[in-house]
């Protein structure tokens, strides 16, 4: 091959070399574009000061767009720790993640605000953000009520750190709820104990039910279930006394109509031993508490 073919060549590599970069470039552009792993709008983030990133944080909450509105929020944080626009942020982060259902996320950052913030202007929110995320994991009464706990424990600190907020009422509602599951999850493995005739067992959920959650949803069926264990264990005497405090606070429950029933058949009646332990708990239901 003579020079002016060697020559030509070159030219072509180079020119070839050249496209290849431009090419090369462009792909480069397009994968950041299109790469899952790569957000592109995350450049230049820290660039911007708090109070844009704020608002901006606040328009995609506007606009729906709750992950790109916590990424804002969240950059807000890491970049101005302990500042007031991070505890402003910190607070909009909270209810972001808990609205996306990212709870444990929600959880971490209500429970940090908690930890810095506990006197600030907006902790009250925080904490009851934190009562309704717990509140969110609860299950049903066959599972694990650790929610239904830590609701309630929540939801308290509401009540009691701040008693005058407009949080209050509704924290008190997620309360009763949550311990109508604690209740209803006594009652589920009493039960069980009951159709295995294990009858001991399942009066210790009962009793668990009355003395500990005497004003929930399930008051009136462990009453009656005691009826029932007691005297299928022929103790009639503590038949007896449950029955009569199911009687004088729920006299027109189906639960008592049937216990008054199961005792009559055995020739006995409701009747209440003072110094029994039914008969204390009795009392304070009567009281309301």
């Amino acid at each position: 091959m003579g020079y002016a073919g060697s020559e030509g060549m070159m030219k072509t590599a180079r020119a070839l070399f050249a496209s290849l970069l431009v090419l090369s470039a462009g792909a480069s552009i397009s994968g950041c574009q299109s790469d899952p792993d790569i957000d592109i709008t995350k450049l230049g983030l820290e660039t911007d000061p708090p109070d844009v990133l704020y608002t901006q944080g606040l328009a995609n909450m506007k606009a729906g767009n709750m992950a790109e509105a916590a990424r804002k929020f969240d950059a807000i944080d890491r970049e101005n720790p302990f500042s007031e626009w991070a505890r402003k942020a910190l607070v909009m982060s909270t209810f972001v993640k808990y609205r996306q259902g990212r709870l444990d996320d929600a959880l971490a950052s209500g429970n940090r605000y908690m930890s810095q913030y506990p006197k600030s202007q907006d902790a009250a929110y925080v904490q009851y953000l934190i009562g309704l995320t717990y509140s969110k994991q609860i299950v049903d009464v066959t599972q694990d009520q650790r929610a239904s706990a830590k609701t309630i424990e929540a939801m308290q600190a509401v009540i009691d750190n701040y008693p005058n907020s407009e949080y209050v009422d509704d924290a008190q509602a997620k309360i009763r709820f949550a311990r109508d599951q604690l209740a209803g999850k006594e009652m589920q493995i009493g039960r069980y104990y009951m159709e295995r005739k294990e009858y001991l067992a399942a009066i210790s959920r009962f009793r668990i039910v009355v003395e500990k959650y005497p004003n929930t949803n399930q008051i009136e069926e462990a009453l009656a279930r005691l009826v029932e264990a007691y005297y299928s264990m022929g103790i009639v005497d503590e038949a007896q006394t449950a029955a009569a405090v199911l009687g004088h606070n729920y006299p027109d429950s189906q639960w008592y109509a049937d216990s008054y029933k199961l005792l009559q058949s055995g020739g006995a009646e409701p009747r209440e031993n003072k110094g029994s332990w039914i008969a204390a708990a009795g009392k304070k239901l009567l009281l309301g508490s």
